[in-house]
């Protein structure tokens, strides 16, 4: 994997980066599997997903910028997210997370950048665990979750149908530091999953 340029800079995703974080997402609608959205977005439909994650908080959103572009403005190379795993109570403690980057951007350490810069930001965070799921084939991703101490935990096959065909998705899981721990154990009869 070649180095990436030091310019490159993380950041919390702003509702200014809302038009290239749109572009990047619509690319992989259209153009591969590895989302199961089958219809593009505009900005403003995507605008509750960028402001669902704040600056602070387990739900995070980072983009990787490079600057020197002609106009001066910089050039979102790519995002990383760490979202709610379920909507229900007791998941409050695990987090999904991915990274889109760019077409331009990939194979340049981005994404290492960007979840390195993630789970940084989430380590203060109460949180146990997080998942990623991964549509298959996609081995670049299955290393950089490798890389960042993931384990696959289980495979669902032909889950989705995209392009005439079905595709299979990987569950990936790590832990991650807890800064507070349980209190009491629920009552197992009164669970509903």
């Amino acid at each position: 994997m070649s180095q990436i340029r030091t310019e490159v800079q993380v950041r919390p995703g702003a509702e200014t980066d809302l038009q290239p974080l749109t572009d990047i997402y619509n690319h992989y609608v259209r153009e591969t599997a590895l989302t199961f959205d089958t219809a593009t977005f505009t900005p403003e439909e995507r605008l509750p997903w960028l402001r669902s994650h704040p600056e602070d908080g387990p739900h995070r959103l980072l983009v990787a910028l490079e600057p020197g572009t002609r106009d001066g403005a910089p050039h979102v190379l790519g995002y990383a997210t760490s979202s709610p795993y379920r909507p229900k109570a007791a998941y409050g403690t695990s987090v999904e997370v991915s990274v889109y980057l760019a077409p331009g951007a990939t194979g340049r350490g981005v994404g290492t950048l960007l979840y390195g810069a993630l789970f940084e930001a989430l380590a203060g965070e109460d949180l146990h665990r997080a998942y990623a799921a991964i549509a298959q084939p996609n081995e670049p991703s299955v290393r950089l979750h490798d890389a960042f101490g993931f384990r696959h935990v289980g495979t669902y096959t032909e889950v989705g149908r995209k392009f005439g065909r079905y595709w299979d998705v990987s569950w990936y899981e790590k832990p991650l530091l807890t800064r507070t721990a349980p209190t009491a154990s629920p009552d197992p009869s009164r669970s509903r999953r």
